[in-house]
């Protein structure tokens, strides 16, 4: 690291001796691509003025009122923050974020054409021309007008499919590449610890290892080998270190979680997103972390981030984040919240926010924020911009966007995804699949017609192509002579019941009811204009129940004796208790986007066989919380040998537990064997099985490893997941699969926090799920 500094140093010496002795600071360095990117950078920092370098550390959201109120109005007020003659205090901005998704509502060609027009303003308009760092989200896919919705969150890590993973998000940087989109966010690769928070539902496992490989696997998909290549864009990871398991279940509340826990569960997926797969982006948290808002955490936004995992990128406030600074009470206004943010690491504020912008000037000139500071961020963004090829290549391809967003391979890629991300939770009797044939079908519920459930949160406000509902999916599948109805029966949220007894009459008459129920997604208000939604980013729940009359419908369903299989459209895990006991076929189908309805059709009808398994445990109640899986082991041992024997009110296994699914084959393991019996702390050992097809469909399988460590000098899970494959099995076929074990995968931290391998028996269980396993032995390390 000391000579990799040394020898950038030197480039940049050498750089500005060649400014100073012949080139001059009038020939403009910073514009000569054959110079090293430090040296431009140097040059470019070298003429700036205070305003324009607080300009470059402000990228507003373009939901903002600042830039105006009206769409017409935003687009003026982006054009003169481009040119910086919207505010007198703040030079050219820097860039946007999220602007095509709130005011490019016609589709790429205008979205393209549009971001040129601001990429030359500030390029032809400005005294220096710096071009401008665009940011949209891509949490499952581009969020604007056009681009392919995939399935979100859960859906995706029920997968269990990297590589598939990993075409999603190339195609998702593809896209906004073709836009003129350089960073996608809001990457959710933090665990999901607590399922009551509204958004879980961008989030991907509630496991640390599963999350690692995910995060990794996201950041090369979507950053590649050149950042500069025209179908790749920066990763931006969020958020930074965590939200996922605050005080009351409340999303931006403190996380008052001990050091052991950030390392051991948190910042996994971090270090493999950025010490091992190099993301350039990052977002800061909302939640003070043991005490201190991580917007003013040092320790956090530097010592860890960039000293101990030695990233490169911009760190990013969260929408609104500097002011956690002032209700937290660390700062009485946003001009003292500004400077902690700068001391402590942030580099970009997008929220329009003081402390970031009119009150870091007169910080700066007040001398109680540093230029120092200021200048380490400028640069940090200038360089961005550099790697990202913008000084060179600002501009787009208008018809070359309309080819490349939501081209047909992008719409069946999303189909694959919903396909592999379903999960059948219950199959009692073999009710599914479905015959295609039969003579009626009633199809029941709040979600069997609705578009934007099927969406999630994260998805362009208007949405221009065709979705697939369940309903228009089962309609599309089924024989022309099937009679298909449907009834609405009750609404996701509120106590309406008028159609539920139109619902059971309509049940009554059919071959077989599918009941499809779940929850809202934000955005949504009812007649009166109230919010309605229960889920997404801010709606966070006490009671992991299906709200409002839903499970009253399904009742009233059932009762009718006709067969009844009833499918979930939501973000987090729903306590669906009576429904699992009494309904003999459910399908978890998350939140499955744009060709949702479709994929959940074949499956019904058996023209695909579910393969997606849980990735966050389903609980009986939301009293159980923690739920968890990778438990400490002290939580099995007082449920099962307690004084009660269980909770005094209820069963503690959960409904479902991480890792279940189930198909329409099955499968047999066998022959678990080493390559060797005994390793060395630094050594490993390959791990193999056999598992075979012994049903009568094709079908694929996600073959789990989950290792024990028996005896060791801390508290540790009973189990932690370990590795992962997912593979292809015809009728009969058998295949080996095998996992390497390495010191990562049996390290822990020790009592002084030192990540060390310990001595002792690890025992290596394979599993179908996390309690379905099938093999299990001993590896010894000496």
């Amino acid at each position: 690291m000391f000579l990799k500094k040394i020898a950038r140093y030197s480039l940049i010496l050498g750089g500005l001796v060649f400014l100073n002795s012949g080139y001059g600071k009038s020939e403009a360095i910073y514009k000569d691509p054959t110079q090293p990117i430090d040296v431009r950078v140097e040059d470019l920092l070298s003429r700036m003025t205070l305003k324009e370098k607080i300009g470059q550390l402000n990228m507003p959201c373009v939901y903002v009122g600042g830039l105006g109120k009206t769409v017409e109005e935003k687009m003026v007020g982006v054009k003169a923050f481009a040119e910086g003659t919207h505010l007198d205090f703040v030079g050219p901005g820097g860039g946007f974020f999220t602007l095509p998704n709130n005011i490019l509502f016609e589709g790429p060609f205008q979205q393209a054409e549009f971001l040129n027009e601001l990429q030359r303003i500030a390029i032809s308009k400005t005294r220096l021309g710096i071009p401008l760092l665009q940011t949209e989200e891509g949490t499952h896919g581009l969020m604007c007008t056009g681009g392919t919705i995939y399935p979100e969150g859960p859906a995706l890590g029920s997968t269990w499919n990297l590589d598939l993973l990993s075409r999603i998000y190339a195609a998702t940087a593809k896209e906004a590449r073709a836009i003129g989109i350089h960073q996608i966010f809001t990457l959710v690769v933090e665990p999901i610890r607590d399922p009551r928070l509204g958004r879980n539902q961008e989030a991907y496992s509630e496991d640390a290892f599963q999350c690692a490989r995910i995060a990794k696997t996201i950041v090369r998909a979507v950053q590649g080998d050149d950042i500069s290549a025209s179908d790749k864009t920066v990763a931006g990871l969020c958020h930074y270190p965590g939200q996922s398991e605050p005080v009351s279940g409340l999303e931006r509340g403190a996380m008052e979680i001990s050091e052991r826990k950030l390392r051991e569960v948190f910042l996994p997926p971090w270090e493999a997103g950025i010490k091992s797969a190099g993301a350039l982006g990052v977002m800061a948290t909302y939640p003070a972390v043991d005490g201190v808002p991580t917007h003013a955490s040092h320790k956090l936004l530097t010592g860890i981030l960039r000293e101990e995992f030695g990233f490169e990128g911009l760190v990013l406030s969260e929408g609104g984040g500097i002011e956690t600074l002032v209700y937290e009470g660390l700062a009485p206004t946003q001009k003292e919240a500004g400077q902690l943010a700068l001391a402590a690491g942030l580099d970009v504020g997008i929220s329009y926010e003081s402390g970031f912008m009119a009150d870091m000037v007169e910080s700066i000139e007040e001398g109680k924020a540093s230029i120092t500071d200021i200048d380490r961020s400028v640069r940090r963004v200038l360089k961005q911009k550099f790697r990202l090829g913008l000084f060179e290549n600002p501009y787009v391809d208008p018809k070359q966007a309309v080819k490349i967003v939501h081209n047909q391979a992008y719409q069946e890629l999303a189909l694959v995804a919903a396909r592999e991300g379903v999960v059948l939770l219950r199959n009692e009797g073999d009710l599914l699949p479905l015959n295609k044939d039969l003579k009626s079908i009633a199809v029941i519920g709040p979600n069997a017609d609705h578009a934007k459930n099927q969406l999630g949160d994260y998805t362009a406000l208007q949405v221009s192509q065709e979705i697939t509902t369940i309903l228009k999916g089962i309609r599309t599948i089924v024989s022309p002579e099937t009679d298909v109805q449907y009834v609405k029966g009750c609404d996701v949220v509120g106590s309406r019941t008028q159609e539920i007894d139109k619902a059971v009459q309509t049940a009554k008459e059919a071959d077989a009811a599918v009941v499809v129920v779940g929850e809202n997604e934000w955005q949504q208000h009812d007649e009166d204009g109230n919010r309605i939604a229960n889920s997404g980013e801010g709606f966070d729940v006490a009671n992991l129940d299906l709200s409002g009359m839903q499970t009253e419908l399904v009742k009233a369903v059932v009762a009718t004796g006709t067969p009844t299989i009833v499918i979930l459209v939501n973000g987090r895990p729903l306590s669906t208790r009576w429904i699992s006991e009494n309904v003999p076929a459910i399908i978890e189908s998350w939140i499955p986007g744009e060709k949702g309805g479709q994929a959940i059709a074949e499956i019904l009808f058996g023209d695909v066989n579910p393969s997606g398994k849980l990735t966050v445990t389903i609980p009986r109640h939301s009293g159980q919380l923690p739920v968890y899986y990778n438990a400490k082991r002290s939580k099995r041992h007082w449920l099962e040998h307690g004084w009660g024997n269980s909770y005094a009110d209820m069963d503690y296994r959960p409904l479902y537990p991480f890792g279940h699914g189930l198909s329409y084959t099955t499968f047999k393991y066998s022959n678990l064997r080493f390559d060797q019996s005994e390793i060395g702390v630094a050594g490993s050992i390959q791990v193999s099985v056999d598992v075979r097809n012994t049903g009568d469909r094709a079908g694929k399988e996600v073959v789990q490893l989950y290792i024990q460590d028996v005896i060791a000098t801390v508290s540790v899970p009973e189990i932690e997941l370990r590795g992962f494959q997912k593979i292809h099995l015809n009728p009969g076929e058998k295949k080996t699969v095998t996992f390497e074990i390495g010191p990562e995968h049996l390290e822990l931290y020790n009592q002084h926090l030192e990540r060390i391998v310990e001595p002792g028996e690890f025992k290596i269980k394979i599993a179908a799920s996390s309690a379905d396993i099938r093999l299990e032995d001993s590896v010894w390390v000496k």
